[in-house]
C-alpha cells in the first residue's frame, strides 16, 4: 500500500487549514485518496494549529500518529510533535522562527520580502518544499496552485512556491497511482450538498462550531444551488424561522451544536406537536456548556434521542463519512417531510470539519421520497387521522384549505382540545407515524458491516470513528458493525448483523459509552468499552493497540 502522512503546524491566523487542503489537493492530483484532520484551539490568533494530511492508494478516513513530513512554521510545531517523528521523517521549517530543528530550513521572511509577496504566501513556499521532498514535479505543484489560489494572488504564490521548491531536496518519490483526482471536501460541505439533493429550499443557521461552515458554504453558493440561506440573530430564531418556512411549504434545515440545540428543544417539541417537518444538523463537540468548542466528541447521543418534552417519534441518523453524509442528509430531509417528524443528522467535529476525498460514485443511493399532499377533495383537516399516521399536507393560500398549526393538543382540524378520547387519538397518531417510519427504514441500509462474518471478534462503532475502526479491524482480523440509524433503532437489522459476533468491543468518543447504553436499552450486549474523551479522535495505530489489549 502506498501511503504518506504530512503534518503542517503553526499559529492561528497563518492559514494552516487552507495550507492543509492544498497539500491534500497535491496528493489528490496524483490519484491518491486523502484525509485531513485539523486541530486548533478556540483562538482567533495564536495558539497551536496543525493539520495531518494522510494520502493513500485506497480509501481512508482517519489519521495515523507517525508522519513522513513535518512542516513547521514555529518552534511549537517541532516540540509538540516529537512523538510523530521517526528516522524516516523529513522536517521542513521556517528558519525565521524555528531555532531548534534538523532538516530543511526555509528563510520564509526573506523569501516573501524579496518576492514582494504577502506573508500568507509562506504556505506556498512550504507546499513547494513538500513537492520537492516528495519528488513531485514543479508543473503539478503549479497546477494545484492555479486551481486553488485566486487569480489576483496567483503570480506571487507561484514565485514563492518556486523559492520553496528550490530550497529543498528530494527525500523520496511520490509515484502517481491509477485513480481519478477526486475533489477534497469537508463533511459540512457534503452534508450541505446532501440537503440540497434532498430538496432543500432554505437553510437557516446561527454560526456555532463545528456546524458553522455549512452556513458559510451554502451562503457562498446559494444562487448556484437555487436555495435561500438565512442567518438570524440566535438559535431560537433559527428553529422558529425554519418551522415558519416549512408551514408555508418550504423545505428547510438548520445547523447547530449542543449549546444551540439546547435553545432549539422547545421548537423541536413544537415541530412534533404541530407535525411540521424540520431537519437539524447537530455537530457534536465536548461539553458541558461551552466545553472545548473546537474539539470533537460523541457525547450528545442521548440528549438528541430524548430532547423535548413529551413523547414523539423522531429520525436520528449518524453518518460516518462523506458518502454517508451525502446520502443520509438527503434521506433525513425527505423522510422528515414524508412522515412530518423532526429529523436530526448527528455529526461531530471530526466529520464536520475533516476533509476527505469525495467519491460521488461510491454513494449508496437511498429512495427518493415525496411528502403526502392533500388532493383537494372534501373538507381539509390538517391532522386527519390515517392508517399510517401521516396527514396530507396543504399550505397557506391553497384554495379550500384552512391550515392550522398549534402547539396544543388538538383535534383533526387543529382546534385545541383536552378531551380524553381526542388526546389518546392524537398520541396514538404520532406513534403510528413512528411505526410507519420504522417500517420504511427496514428497507434501508440502516446497519453496515465490514469484514468476514466468521472473524470471531467484532468492533461496534458509530459516526466518525468508522474508518479508524475499519483499518484497525483489518490489522486485527476483526469485523466492524456500524449503525447509521439510531432512532427509530433498527433492531432486526442489528440482530442479524451481530450473529456470530464473538468477542465484542464498542468504540466511542465519549466517557460513558452512549451507544453501548442505547444497545442495552434494546436488549443487546455491547461488549467491552473502548473510550476516548480528550476531544481528539482515535488515530488508527492508537486504536489498534487499545483493541489488541481488549481482544487478547
Amino acid at each position: 500500500m502506498a501511503e504518506y502522512s504530512v503534518l503542517i503546524g503553526g499559529k492561528a491566523g497563518e492559514g494552516i487549514n487552507t495550507a492543509g487542503l492544498s497539500i491534500a489537493g497535491l496528493f489528490s492530483r496524483l490519484g491518491y485518496r486523502t484525509y485531513m484532520y485539523f486541530d486548533y484551539p478556540s483562538l482567533i490568533r495564536g495558539g497551536h494549529n496543525f493539520a495531518i494530511i494522510r494520502a493513500s492508494d485506497r480509501t481512508i478516513g482517519a489519521h495515523r500518529t507517525p508522519v513522513d513530513v513535518l512542516l513547521a512554521f514555529d518552534q511549537n510545531s517541532i516540540d509538540n510533535h516529537r512523538q510523530r517523528v521517526h528516522e524516516g521523517t523529513t522536517v521542513i521549517y521556517d528558519a525565521s522562527q524555528v531555532v531548534r530543528a534538523e532538516g530543511y530550513g526555509l528563510p520564509l521572511d526573506d523569501i516573501v520580502k524579496e518576492e514582494k509577496a504577502p506573508p500568507i504566501t509562506k504556505n506556498s513556499a512550504m507546499l513547494g518544499a513538500l513537492a520537492r521532498v516528495g519528488g513531485i514535479g514543479r508543473e503539478i505543484l503549479e497546477d494545484v496552485l492555479r486551481a486553488t489560489v485566486p487569480a489576483k494572488h496567483l503570480e506571487a504564490n507561484l514565485r514563492v512556491a518556486g523559492r520553496g521548491y528550490d530550497a529543498a531536496g528530494e527525500a523520496f518519490t511520490v509515484e502517481p497511482v491509477d485513480g481519478p483526482a477526486l475533489p477534497v471536501l469537508t463533511g459540512n460541505e457534503v452534508t450541505g450538498l446532501g440537503l440540497v439533493h434532498g430538496g432543500l429550499d432554505t437553510y437557516v443557521a446561527y454560526p456555532m462550531t463545528p456546524s458553522s461552515s455549512i452556513l458559510h458554504f451554502l451562503a457562498n453558493r446559494a444562487e448556484d444551488l437555487s436555495i435561500k440561506v438565512i442567518h438570524p440573530e440566535n438559535e431560537i430564531s433559527v428553529i422558529l424561522m425554519a418551522l415558519g418556512l416549512a408551514y408555508a411549504g418550504e423545505k428547510s434545515a438548520v445547523g447547530t451544536s449542543g449549546g444551540g440545540f439546547c435553545l432549539m428543544t422547545e421548537g423541536l417539541s413544537f415541530a412534533a406537536m404541530s407535525e411540521i417537518p424540520v431537519t437539524i444538523v447537530m455537530g457534536q463537540r465536548p461539553g458541558p456548556s461551552t466545553g472545548m468548542p473546537t474539539y470533537t466528541s460523541q457525547g450528545d447521543l442521548h440528549f438528541v434521542l430524548n430532547a423535548g418534552q413529551g413523547e414523539f417519534p423522531r429520525l436520528v441518523v449518524a453518518p460516518g463519512d462523506l458518502e454517508e453524509a451525502y446520502a443520509w442528509s438527503a434521506a433525513a430531509l425527505m423522510l422528515s417531510w414524508r412522515y412530518q417528524v423532526p429529523a436530526i443528522v448527528l455529526t461531530d467535529k471530526t466529520l464536520a470539519e475533516g476533509a476527505y476525498s469525495f467519491d460521488l460514485g461510491a454513494v449508496t443511493p437511498l429512495p427518493d421520497r415525496e411528502p403526502v399532499l392533500w388532493d383537494g377533495t372534501g373538507e381539509y383537516r390538517r391532522y386527519a387521522r390515517t392508517a399510517d399516521g401521516v396527514s396530507p399536507l396543504a399550505f397557506p393560500g391553497r384554495e379550500g384549505a384552512v391550515v392550522k398549526a398549534t402547539s396544543y393538543a388538538h383535534d383533526e382540524a387543529g382546534f385545541t382540545t383536552e378531551e380524553r378520547e381526542e388526546v389518546i387519538e392524537l398520541q396514538e397518531k404520532r406513534f403510528r407515524k413512528g411505526e410507519s417510519l420504522k417500517a420504511e427504514l427496514a428497507t434501508y441500509p440502516a446497519v453496515k458491516t465490514y469484514g468476514a462474518r466468521d472473524a470471531g471478534t467484532t468492533i461496534v462503532c458509530w459516526g466518525s470513528e468508522k474508518w479508524a475502526c475499519i483499518e484497525a479491524a483489518e490489522e486485527l482480523g476483526a469485523r466492524v458493525v456500524q449503525p447509521l440509524v439510531l432512532a427509530p433503532f433498527p433492531v432486526r437489522q442489528w440482530k442479524e448483523a451481530m450473529i456470530g459476533a464473538g468477542k465484542v468491543a464498542c468504540v466511542e468518543n465519549n466517557a460513558t459509552g452512549e451507544l453501548a447504553r442505547l444497545l442495552r436499552q434494546h436488549g443487546f450486549e455491547p461488549g467491552r468499552p473502548v473510550l476516548k474523551y480528550d476531544g481528539r479522535p482515535f488515530a488508527v495505530d492508537e486504536l489498534a493497540a487499545r483493541l489488541g489489549e481488549v481482544f487478547a
